[in-house]
């Protein structure tokens, strides 16, 4: 039988940042979570320090979570793009409410975000999609994402003839296409601590534009 008290060799190593004080933050989570995504996208330990966990809940009241890329992020929120006939699209147009979950583990920071979502306007999903490689934006044409598909040869042939239908010419953006802003309504903020004894600050308003409000949570 394992001994309670001894150490887990298979437990991870305390990953410490730095202590998180509230005099330190500034008053606006927004400008917060921008400086921090930016030291992550300098860290060249982090692959992809946009990536986050966009939790939803389906049409019949089931959680799911699935990782995305963070693709902007202003005064308004958090934007990120898919196809609306997804599942996560489903979801939204069901319960158009959502968190985002980033993990820096290389930093031993984490942010989670809560609030109600939207469509972008068109115009930004339109300007978006065209900065995209020419073949991501085949594949937004050739995926019915999240539907059952018979093979790979199956989506390979869709590619083909998206390839095949706008030959060397511009790819517009699909209707079924386009981008989602999350207006936050909670963000807190986490930096791994020793002993787990982590550093956990909410920041949390009524409504978009209203006064934010702190607090420190407990670890």
């Amino acid at each position: 039988m394992t001994d309670p008290t001894s150490p887990d060799p298979a437990a991870p190593p305390d990953r410490t940042s730095e202590r998180l004080e509230r005099a330190g933050l500034s008053g606006d989570p927004l400008q917060i979570f921008e400086q921090w995504m930016g030291e992550a996208e300098r860290d060249s330990r982090m692959e992809y320090p946009n990536a986050c966990t966009l939790s939803t809940v389906d049409p019949r009241g089931m959680p799911e979570g699935r990782i995305i890329l963070l693709k902007g992020v202003d005064a308004r929120g958090f934007a990120f793009y898919t196809n609306y006939e997804s599942a996560k699209a489903r979801a939204l147009g069901a319960h158009p409410r959502a968190s985002l979950t980033f993990y820096w583990d290389a930093m031993g920071r984490q942010v989670r975000v809560r609030g109600p979502v939207e469509r972008l306007p068109a115009e930004e999903s339109d300007a978006y999609f065209e900065s995209r490689p020419r073949e991501s934006r085949i594949g937004a044409w050739a995926s019915d994402q999240s539907r059952p598909l018979e093979s790979r040869e199956a989506l390979e042939r869709m590619v083909e003839g998206v390839r095949d239908r706008f030959g060397s010419g511009p790819i517009p953006r699909p209707s079924h296409w386009g981008g989602y802003l999350l207006t936050p309504i909670e963000i807190e903020f986490w930096a791994a601590g020793e002993a787990r004894l982590h550093d956990r600050f909410l920041f949390r308003r009524p409504s978009e534009g209203a006064e934010w409000s702190v607090v420190r949570l407990n670890p």
